[in-house]
């Protein structure tokens, strides 16, 4: 039976590169530097738009970054409404709530600021208000028959890279089962990485946006369906992640730093759109929906510990980023493991921990099971993994009990 899921697994993986090698290839027009946030604003208002929908959350909202951008809108002589009823892992009713509100204000366009659940968030709005199709019938792969309102995207954190990606997930609120579209339509219009939006995020944010980019990029270069463009991508992430992330998380006014963090989280959303993740994320995602982890604190947690598993299969991949990073000495297989031991000195270096506090050990069956189904059916990963081998992996990222001093 293990024989003809693996063969199932590989043909479904090997049609799957097919289809990515045929994705439109294609970014968003895009604006990077300080203040380029106003000048996609100045190119939304050269477009003739009416009204636009912001899609973000109640923080940036609070803490004056939203008004940035309304201000800029403002001067271009854009007309706007601000939707700010995102949380992390946005949910159905959350998206049909900023649709509601995209039709009660007549928007005919709809601008993502935030990280990865406002942006998720406004895909969908901008996909359900041209489709006429509830949010079940579009999930799935290429379900968007038409072309959504006009998107553009603001990050405002350095990791999802969701301003680069044909993907979006939103959670059922009432199984909270996380639901996964993609379609290249989902692809914003225009992006604009400003670092200026992203000197007050805390430290914890930054590390753990910076681990989500970080993951992206490496699962995207080890992937079976990667690609020498996808290759080429993820490498310039990695090497901006290693070079910067410390530094942005040691001194957040670093704009150097923030600005090269936002090129990392977009070079990897580019990358990982056009050849899908793996464990890492299949981990995560349940991680998610289990304790409610942020995805990147989830992403950075479980990345060394699937790369010790893949290692065998991967070490040519992770041999290359080893040296890229400047590990170059021994054999493949030396390098490989100087690539893991690196990505764990930079979590160190951004406090990050090794295990996850909230992991319960009734809840590793579970999180194996799904974990691995999700893997088999989306993700073409370079070593297969049986439940008990996920389980066996997640008995090491159980929280330690204290030691008596």
């Amino acid at each position: 039976m293990d024989s003809i899921r693996e063969f199932l697994h590989q043909a479904y993986i090997a049609i799957g590169g097919i289809v990515a090698r045929f994705l439109p290839d294609r970014v968003p027009v895009t604006f990077v530097g300080a203040d380029s946030a106003r000048e996609l604003c100045a190119s939304i208002g050269d477009l003739g738009l009416t009204k636009v929908l912001i899609v973000t959350d109640a923080v940036l909202v609070e803490v004056g970054i939203v008004t940035r951008v309304t201000d800029a809108l403002e001067a271009a002589g854009v007309r706007w409404s601000t939707y700010a009823g995102v949380t992390p892992d946005p949910t159905f009713d959350q998206v049909e709530a900023g649709l509601a509100q995209l039709e009660r204000e007549k928007c005919d366009a709809v601008l993502a600021v935030g990280g990865g659940s406002p942006m998720d968030a406004a895909k969908m709005v901008a996909a359900l208000a041209t489709n006429g199709r509830p949010l079940a019938k579009l999930e799935g792969l290429f379900k968007v028959r038409a072309l959504p309102l006009p998107l553009f995207a603001i990050p405002t954190t350095a990791g999802t890279g969701s301003e680069a990606t044909v993907a979006a997930v939103v959670s059922d609120p009432v199984s909270h089962a996380k639901k996964f579209y993609l379609d290249p339509k989902l692809m914003p219009s225009m992006a604009a990485l400003d670092p200026t939006l992203m000197t007050g995020l805390p430290p914890a944010v930054t590390a753990a946006t910076g681990m989500d980019a970080l993951t992206h990029a490496v699962e995207s270069f080890v992937s079976k369906t990667s690609t020498p463009q996808t290759e080429a991508y993820a490498r310039i992430a990695v090497r901006l992640v290693f070079e910067n992330l410390a530094k942005a998380y040691g001194n957040g006014e670093d704009l150097g730093a923030r600005k090269a963090m936002a090129l990392a989280s977009y070079y990897a959303g580019i990358a990982f759109t056009r050849t899908s993740v793996g464990y890492v994320h299949a981990i995560a995602h349940n991680f998610g929906a289990l304790y409610r982890t942020p995805h990147g604190l989830a992403n950075a947690i479980a990345l060394p510990h699937v790369l010790e598993f893949s290692k065998r299969e991967a070490q040519p991949q992770l041999a290359r980023l080893a040296e890229l990073i400047g590990l170059t000495a021994g054999s493949d297989a030396e390098k490989a493991d100087a690539f893991i031991a690196a990505v764990r000195e930079l979590m160190a270096q951004v406090g990050i921990p090794y295990t996850l506090a909230a992991l319960r050990s009734q809840d590793i069956g579970t999180i194996a099971e799904r974990a691995c189904a999700e893997a088999f059916l989306n993700y073409p990963v370079p070593r297969y993994m049986q439940p008990r081998q996920c389980e066996a992996l997640l008995r090491r990222i159980l929280p330690q009990p204290a030691t008596a001093s």
